[in-house]
């Protein structure tokens, strides 16, 4: 595959047309899929009355555009891309298809924590009193995506870190967590457990500004030092022995690496809840459209904000007027290429 050199300052890339061509398609399919999502509502709106909305503000749908309905949008978005970028980050660490935030234990470390939350305080989000605060959620998210991910890695280190003990390892501490987070429901009232089984699914609903706003800081934050990592990701793709006479000191760069994966997941469950196979897909999916050694960290995020987009929209108008969790469509969606990947690695 043909690639450009970029250089800014002191670093380089090497980049491929193909995937910046692509990512730039996802960008327009995603900017249509968002139009799409935002038309859907109680008032009811075509493509240029949501256009007028977001950049009218003396337009009647203005305030439904820009406090309802376009919070929603950008949320499924960047949750998507924070997501598949992960998803990206620990599948070439891992050299494993099959490695994600899901399989390694972070999103259920993430939802234990907050299901644990939520039993003890009575709510979901925001304006609880006692154990969690206005940014609770968040938090216990990002505490149990560390605990959880930092379980994984101990309990897999053995001289060194092997994608398959990874994900066997991340399986097992991911059951125990699900069992324990299942435990809390049935221990909660019925009434805060409801409300946490629809978070559990994976839901974009309600979701405003202050859900959009930690997981785009988190990738404005995240994204640039992850493609400064790139070089780091490329070698890791190689033997341990290999990495070590490229010059890169491994140990290092897995853990950086690795806790940014982390963050991004932690992050984006804390904004919508765990929604599933996103992470999984998102990076194989760009990898086969791009045709590069390893998942192309932009080109996955955004195809994790199209599947993430894309799943909200049928979970809106498959079954109108019920309205499904996202989380339940990629689910749906995704538990076959689960079956698919397992069966290409067995092969």
């Amino acid at each position: 595959m043909t690639t450009l050199p970029l250089r800014v300052g002191g670093l380089s890339w090497q980049v491929r047309p193909r995937a910046v061509v692509l990512t730039l398609a996802g960008l327009v399919l995603l900017a249509l899929l968002m139009a799409l999502n935002m038309r859907i509502g109680d008032l009811e709106m075509n493509l240029a009355d949501v256009v007028t909305g977001t950049f009218d503000a003396d337009s009647a749908g203005h305030f439904v555009i820009m406090e309802l309905r376009l919070p929603r949008a950008l949320t499924g978005a960047l949750v998507g891309a924070a997501l598949a970028l992960s998803g990206a980050i620990i599948q070439s660490i891992a050299r494993n298809p099959l490695a994600s935030p899901e399989i390694l234990g972070v999103t259920t470390g993430a939802s234990v924590t907050v299901v644990a939350g939520v039993v003890a305080s009575g709510s979901v989000y925001g304006g609880v009193s006692g154990l969690l605060s206005t940014l609770g959620i968040p938090a216990l998210a990002l505490l149990g995506g560390l605990l959880g991910a930092a379980v994984v890695y101990g309990l897999a280190w053995r001289r060194g870190l092997d994608g398959y003990r990874l994900v066997l390892v991340g399986i097992g501490v991911a059951a125990v967590f699900t069992n324990v987070k299942f435990w809390l429901l049935t221990v909660g009232d019925v009434n805060d457990t409801s409300r946490a089984m629809i978070w559990i699914s994976g839901s974009l609903n309600g979701r405003g500004w202050e859900h959009v706003t930690p997981t785009a800081l988190a990738l404005a934050v995240l994204v640039p030092l992850t493609l400064l990592g790139t070089r780091s990701l490329d070698a890791l793709r190689f033997g341990d022995e290999t990495v070590t006479a490229l010059g890169v000191r491994m140990n290092p760069a897995r853990a950086l690496l690795i806790l940014a994966a982390v963050l991004l997941a932690a992050v984006a469950t804390a904004s919508a809840g765990p929604i599933a196979f996103v992470a999984l897909a998102s990076p194989q999916i760009a990898l086969r459209l791009v045709r590069a050694g390893r998942p192309p960290l932009l080109c996955s995020a955004v195809i994790g904000g199209v599947l993430t987009t894309g799943a909200d929209l049928i979970a809106r108008t498959a079954f109108s007027p019920l309205e499904l969790p996202v989380g339940i469509v990629t689910a749906v969606l995704g538990a076959p290429y689960l079956i698919h990947l397992i069966w290409r690695s067995r092969k």
